[in-house]
């Protein structure tokens, strides 16, 4: 497959994209859920231009959740959560 000039900056837009959509989650599962599935396709994106897009899939999926799930359980802790520590 022949790439052209415009499939990495695509690539980097998109992953710019999905790094700034996780800033929105509430929680660690709906921050992994969503980073897993803005990961893949990120990943896929990206894995396609390389020539293994499953792989690129796959990885941004795990990534994706991964830093997901870290982002929106500091975002829940930042906001407090509801739990104050049984006071």
């Amino acid at each position: 497959m022949k790439t052209t000039r415009y499939h990495k900056p695509l690539a980097v837009l998109a992953l710019t994209a999905a790094t700034f959509s996780l800033t929105g989650c509430n929680n660690a599962l709906e921050g992994g859920a969503s980073g897993a599935a803005v990961g893949a396709l990120a990943g896929m994106g990206i894995g396609s231009l390389f020539g293994d897009m499953g792989a690129g899939a796959a990885g941004g999926a795990i990534g994706g959740a991964v830093l997901g799930g870290i982002i929106g359980d500091q975002n829940r802790r930042n906001a407090g959560g509801g739990y104050h520590g049984g006071y």
